[in-house]
């Protein structure tokens, strides 16, 4: 039986995420917003899902593909699209972008254009607390092309010997960027990966937002317990290309038509339909907020001021004084 509460919850961030990035890829066609824009759209599930069980207090590192996470860790939409635009309002002032979603308020630390970037930083994090003795959990999200880099092997191994609070969130969508994973891993057995550093671990239906709320719930109990890091492997797949500037010349149109019939929004809100959960004018009444929320960030974002150029060079070189 859903819990009403949490269940209708969880559609509310999933949709803010779809309907928030719909709006970013039309501004970004439109010149509004510049640079690079990596779209989650198919994957919400991921980040509505693995959220709920964590606290404030909890650290959370993230890939460039990182909107919708910092939006349901709760940085104002505002901020967010302020920061796409790369206006001073915006979250990281407007110097990180698309890309570098940051927020020391809620303990959100990027966001890394690195792939991989966020592992090792996330050890790092992880092992503070330990050695501090904080109850805090570290989540660090990142793609299965990360599991092909070195950071990812060496990260997992000093989180394994040390026993760190992390928790190790893989987003596997099946192409690194252009990459199949078939065409990029000799053993496609990601959770074997995790496993062969004695980290526990187990794979997850990521279409479906309550096998992804339950799983992230236990493997977060067992951290906080004292049992050393966990990994999970979410199996979900993105419905655009890698990026606004990606062809997307390296999978069948047919195959992503086949993988929106799972989409995690539209399963999800038949069957809160099915059960009595949701009817049709409480979906319009939410989508109505959502509509309101997003206009009012774009709203922001348009006001928002450019970094004054005498203060282009602060913070990125300093000098100490005596």
């Amino acid at each position: 039986m859903l819990d009403r509460a949490l269940a209708v919850k969880l559609l509310k961030e999933m949709l803010r995420i779809r309907r928030f990035e719909e709006k970013c890829a039309e501004l970004y066609s439109a010149g509004k917003i510049r640079g690079f824009l990596h779209l989650y759209i198919g994957e919400e599930a991921v980040a509505a899902g693995a959220m709920q069980a964590l606290t404030p207090e909890d650290a959370i590192l993230a890939t460039y593909r990182e909107h919708g996470h910092a939006l349901v860790r709760g940085i104002p939409a505002g901020a967010v699209m302020a920061e796409m635009y790369g206006k001073y309002e915006g979250c990281s002032r407007g110097r990180g972008g698309s890309m570098h979603i940051f927020d020391a308020r809620t303990r959100f630390y990027g966001g890394s254009a690195i792939v991989g970037g966020g592992l090792p930083l996330a050890v790092g994090f992880a092992l503070a607390d330990k050695l501090t003795r904080h109850p805090r959990v570290t989540a660090c999200f990142f793609g299965e092309g990360a599991v092909a880099e070195g950071e990812f092997h060496e990260s997992l191994n000093l989180a394994s010997l040390w026993k760190v609070p992390a928790l190790f969130l893989c987003e596997n969508n099946l192409y690194a960027m252009g990459t199949a994973l078939e065409r990029s891993e000799a053993d496609t057995d990601l959770c074997e990966k995790a496993r062969s550093y004695k980290i526990p671990a187990r794979s997850v239906d990521g279409m479906d937002v309550m096998a992804v709320t339950d799983a992230t719930a236990q493997a977060v109990a067992e951290v906080r317990a004292g049992g050393g890091p966990q990994f999970i492997e979410f199996r979900t797949y993105r419905f655009r290309a890698h990026s606004m500037f990606d062809p997307e010349l390296y999978r069948a149109k047919a195959e992503v038509e086949e993988w929106k019939k799972r989409c995690p929004i539209r399963t999800f809100t038949e069957r809160l339909k099915s059960e009595g959960v949701l009817n049709d004018a409480g979906l319009a009444a939410i989508e109505t907020r959502i509509g309101d929320e997003i206009g009012a960030a774009v709203t922001f974002a348009e006001a928002g001021t450019w970094e004054p150029v005498e203060d282009l060079a602060r913070d990125v070189y300093t000098t100490r004084t005596a």
